[in-house]
C-alpha cells in the first residue's frame, strides 16, 4: 500500500502511483495512461500544449482535428512492399498488437486531441524512425517524442524506465545512448504532430522519411 503525502490532489496521486507501477514493471502500459491522466490538469501540460501551438504545421492539424478510422491491418497489407502502409501492418501482425490498443480518449479540446493522435500514431512513429519495440528503442523513441513535443508524458516514461534499469542492473551507457540517438532525430525531424499518415499509406516510406529529414536507425 503507498503512503503519499495527503496534500496531494487525487489527479496527482493517479499520476504518481502510475509512475510507481511503470517504474516497477514497464510492462504495465496502463500506468502509462494514469500518469497522463494525472497530469493532465498541471502547468506541465499547458506548457505543452503551448509549445505545440509554436508549430504553425501542428496548430492547423489541432484546428482541423484531423482524425482516421481504426486501419486495417489486411487491407493494408495489399499495399506495395515499400509503403509505409505494408510496413506498418507487417510489424503489426509480426508483434501481435493491435491499431486500438490505447486507453479510449474523447477529444475535448487540444490536449485530448494531441493525447489521442499520439496513441494513435506511436506505432507509426516506430516505423518512421526505425526504433524496434525492444527496452532501449522504445527509450530511444520516447527521448525523440521528447525532442517534438516536450511532452511531461515522455519525461515521466524515461524517467521511470531509468529508475527500472537502474533497480534491474542493466547497464545505463547503451540506454543513454540510444536516447541521444533519439533525441538528436527528434530535434531534425520536421513535426510528425502534424502529419496525416493514414491518408497516404501507399506513400513509399523511404519518401516519408526524406520528407520529414529522417535518418533511420
Amino acid at each position: 500500500m503507498l503512503d503519499l503525502p495527503l496534500e496531494l490532489s487525487p489527479e496527482i496521486l493517479k499520476a504518481v502511483r502510475g509512475f510507481i507501477t511503470f517504474a516497477n514493471d514497464p510492462n504495465q502500459t496502463a500506468a502509462l495512461f494514469d500518469i497522463a491522466d494525472g497530469l493532465r490538469k498541471t502547468d506541465l501540460y499547458r506548457q505543452f500544449i503551448e509549445y505545440a501551438h509554436s508549430h504553425p504545421a501542428i496548430t492547423q492539424i489541432l484546428q482541423e482535428r484531423y482524425r482516421s478510422s481504426t486501419p486495417d491491418l489486411d487491407k493494408l497489407l495489399n499495399c506495395p512492399q515499400d509503403s509505409l502502409g505494408f510496413y506498418y501492418a507487417a510489424e503489426m501482425k509480426r508483434t501481435g498488437l493491435q491499431p486500438d490498443f490505447y486507453r479510449k480518449i474523447t477529444v475535448e479540446d487540444d490536449y485530448s486531441y494531441i493525447a489521442l493522435r499520439m496513441r494513435q500514431t506511436h506505432d507509426i512513429w516506430h516505423i518512421v524512425t526505425g526504433f524496434d519495440t525492444n527496452f532501449a528503442d522504445e527509450m530511444a523513441l520516447q527521448a525523440f517524442t521528447l525532442a517534438q513535443t516536450r511532452s511531461p508524458l515522455a519525461v515521466a516514461i524515461l524517467a521511470a524506465t531509468i529508475t527500472y534499469a537502474l533497480k534491474s542492473s542493466i547497464p545505463l551507457n547503451p540506454l543513454v545512448e540510444r536516447m541521444q540517438q533519439g533525441w538528436k532525430m527528434g530535434e531534425n525531424a520536421h513535426p510528425f504532430l502534424a502529419q496525416k499518415w493514414e491518408k497516404d499509406w501507399e506513400k513509399p516510406l523511404s519518401e516519408w522519411r526524406a520528407d520529414l529529414n529522417i535518418q533511420a536507425v
